[in-house]
């Protein structure tokens, strides 16, 4: 079992810059592809970005703006976004998955992922 807690989720001005952390407790963060999440009122969740052992994968939207890091002594994982967009305003999730042996773009599915976190709201103003 893993427990996941984001954090660092706030209001920022278009254009701003906001670091999300993804404490992770139960397993190594290690072990597992982490991958980050959001979700806008009405909408599914939408892939954002996801580390797994030795890639790293962003969807199209965010690729240039967002980063994805790892902090194993931590066991924590980072999202850190600048250049936000009103548009990139959301609830954000990270998520655990135990798939390997498989292509990054897999995970870029919510099925992929066997733990969840509760979500931290970014809202961007313009």
């Amino acid at each position: 079992q893993v427990q996941l807690v984001e954090s660092g989720g706030g209001l920022v001005q278009a254009g701003g810059s906001l670091t999300l952390s993804c404490a992770a407790s139960g397993r190594t963060v290690s072990s597992y592809a982490v991958g980050w999440f959001r979700r806008t009122p009405g909408k599914e969740r939408e892939f954002v970005a996801v580390r797994t052992g030795g890639s790293t994968y962003y969807a199209d939207s965010v690729k240039g703006r967002f980063t994805i890091s790892r902090d194993n002594a931590k066991n924590t994982v980072y999202l850190q976004m600048s250049s936000l967009k009103p548009e990139d305003t959301a609830v954000y999730y990270c998520a655990a998955s135990s798939l390997t042996g498989t292509l990054v773009v897999r995970f870029t599915a919510t099925t992929a992922y066997d733990y969840w976190g509760q979500g931290t709201q970014v809202t961007v103003s313009s």
